[in-house]
């Protein structure tokens, strides 16, 4: 099935839910593919400076790893194509308005939002207005 390309649709069907998990972004420099599966990555990518992780901040702090802040993960429950353009400038922006950091990741079927913890329910208020 094919995902949604009109923003209007995307934007009225956007269906915010925040995860409960707190999550932390760690790098693991020469890090690879594969490479600490036991912090359970929500996800990865590759650097050149090295191997950045999206891991639960329990797992970080059970192995010790170094991060400097806390987010939550509001996923966007509507199917969005990769090809859709308009849909994460505009909850973005909508972010924006309230000092919100908007750290996405696109999987394949919907667009996840990692937000400062301490901002996570203004964040769910901000995108339910739109």
């Amino acid at each position: 099935m094919a995902g949604e390309m009109n923003l209007e649709v995307l934007l009225s069907a956007m269906q915010p839910e925040l995860l409960d998990t707190e999550f932390v972004f760690v790098t693991i420099a020469g890090g690879q593919y594969g490479d600490a599966a036991q912090l359970s990555p929500k996800a990865m990518f590759l650097e050149h400076e090295g191997m950045t992780l999206v891991i639960p901040k329990l797992k970080a702090d059970e192995f010790g790893h170094h991060y400097e802040c806390v987010f939550q993960c509001i996923t966007l429950n509507v199917h969005s194509s990769l090809e859709a353009v308009g849909l994460t400038a505009a909850f973005a922006s909508k972010l924006a308005e309230h000092d919100i950091s908007a750290n996405v990741l696109a999987g394949y079927y919907h667009d996840h939002i990692f937000v400062q913890r301490d901002k996570a329910q203004q964040a769910m208020v901000a995108l339910n207005a739109i």
